[in-house]
Order: C-alpha cells, then structure tokens, then sequence
C-alpha cells in the first residue's frame, strides 16, 4: 500500500535535519517528498512545481519562507497560488517563518495563515532569528484556520504540552516584551543599515569572482553563491568546503548540507561586519583564482 506524502519545500534544512524529517515521516507511516527550487526562478516555488508533486496521497505542505540558506521571500501572488492548490488538494500547511522580520528593500513578509482562513495551518516562530540573539531556544507555533483535519495532531501537542516538554519560565517570559518591539532590527535592515550593508556588500562581491554568481537575497541572513562547475571541475561540494576550510581557514556550508543534489551551491552566514567579510571575499577570490578540484 502506498504511502501517504508529505511535501517539503527545499533547500530545507541541514543534512542531520533531513534525515530527522525522514524519521518523523516513518513514525507516521508517511514519505517527506522534496521539491527543490531553482535559481532561475529566484529559488521560489512555483505553483508547476507545486502542481507536479501533488498526488492523491499528499497530505501536508512544508513552507520555510523566507528561506533558509537562499534568503528567498514569496510575494502574494505566489502565496495566494499555493494557498489555492492547498485548498483543491485539501493540505494541511506547515510554515516556519522564524526569519520573517528580517525583510529587507522595503519588502513585507506576509503569513500564509493570513491568507487562508479556511485551511488548517500550522505556523511557526521564534525569537533566535528574529531578534539576532542566536541560541535562543524559545519557540513557539499557533494553528489557525479548519482545526477539523487536524484533530489527531492537536492531540499529540496536548499531550506533549501536559508533560512540560517547553522552555523555562523565564526564558519563555521574555517573548511577549520581545514581540513588542517591532523595530528592533528594523535600522539594521534599512539602507546604511549593517545587515543590509553587509548584504549588499557580499552580494556585489560574490558576483564579482569569476566563475561564482548569486542570487540576492530579500530576507535572512544568507546567500547562497552558485561555482561554476565545468570551470573548477567541481563533482565533490563538501571536499570544496574543506579545501577552502584547509587553505583559507574560512568555512563555508557546501549545497549538499541542504538537500542540494549537485554540487554547485555552498552558503555564507553574512552577519560578520564589512571588513571581516571583506577579507573574507577577498580570499575567496585568491583561492578561486586558482582552484581545479582533483
């Protein structure tokens, strides 16, 4: 018998993530079924994409927005387009939207719950990211929407909230003054702004390396550069991360960390200042400059 399905936006999560998400999928007698974005389309999801993947086994929809290491943010029009498939296939949708005040070119990041009253939708948040105090672990979700489908599920968190499975009370006291402050980060992603300058600086200088170009990100903290394969005869994207580690003493995180199947991509964390990725971008460019992979 067939099992059911459960569709996971990717790039996703690290390897150790993906192989979590596998677990869950048995425990529930279901298949985590990837769809992987592409640059051409700015590493969003297309409503094709979306379409194609679907059976009459898929259940739920996995949607990390913005994304995790893309910094990829979905415009309505995409929303509402997925919202719309979920609503004929009758999905449950899962959306982790831990990054979703780091926005930035005067951009809005917009719930997905928000747009669909009628559906079952789980979503998640957190202040790590949100408010850049990293280690954080304080998390929490809210279901919205047609609980009906959901019955099952809002059982089992019942069930493992009664055990006290949460974060300490004091560390769970600092969300609600921290949700107050709506523009915490706001100055950091605004022109003039570090975070933002630092994106636009390693934006510019990733695509100024011959044989690498970026997507540029719109939310988050990452950028996900593109080798040229043919170029430095790539076939390996994790000995390249542990080249560069060895010769440059920069670590980076190789596509294939996030279920990225060619070894094309790697992602840099741009939140050090300018001068440190300066130098940084500059090595990069040194070893590049020169690299062929065995």
């Amino acid at each position: 018998m067939e099992k059911e399905r459960f569709l996971v936006e990717v790039t996703v999560k690290g390897e150790k993530d993906w192989k979590a998400i596998h677990m869950c999928g048995s425990m529930a007698d279901a298949v985590p079924v990837p769809i992987e974005l592409k640059a051409e389309n700015d590493f969003k999801l297309t409503k094709e994409q979306l379409l194609n993947s679907i059976t009459d086994k898929t259940k739920i929809l996995v949607l990390p927005y913005p994304n995790n290491p893309t910094g990829a943010l979905y415009p309505k029009e995409i929303l509402e387009q997925i919202v719309e498939l979920a609503r004929e296939h009758e999905l449950l949708i899962f959306a982790d939207e831990i990054y979703d005040r780091l926005v930035m070119d005067g951009k809005q990041h917009i719930s997905i719950a928000s747009l669909a009253p009628d559906l079952c939708v789980v979503s998640f948040n957190g202040l790590s990211k949100s408010h850049l105090i990293a280690g954080y672990r304080c998390g929490w979700m809210c279901i919205s929407g047609d609980k009906s489908r959901a019955k099952g599920y809002i059982e089992g968190i019942n069930l493992l909230s009664s055990m006290r499975l949460c974060a300490n009370v004091p560390t769970q006291s600092v969300i609600p003054k921290a949700l107050e402050m709506l523009d915490s980060t706001k100055e950091m992603l605004e022109p003039g702004g570090r975070v933002y300058e630092q994106r636009e600086y390693i934006y510019n200088a990733l695509n100024d390396i011959p044989g690498v170009s970026a997507v540029k990100p719109e939310a988050a903290f990452y950028i996900f550069p593109k080798m040229d394969m043919k170029k430095f005869h790539i076939k390996d994207d994790e000995k390249f991360a542990l080249d560069f580690l060895k010769e440059k003493k920069i670590l980076v995180t190789h596509g294939g960390g996030f279920h990225w199947n060619t070894p094309d991509h790697f992602r840099i964390v741009y939140l050090p200042d300018v001068d440190t990725l300066t130098e940084a971008c500059t090595r990069m460019k040194d070893f590049f400059a020169h690299y062929v992979q065995d």
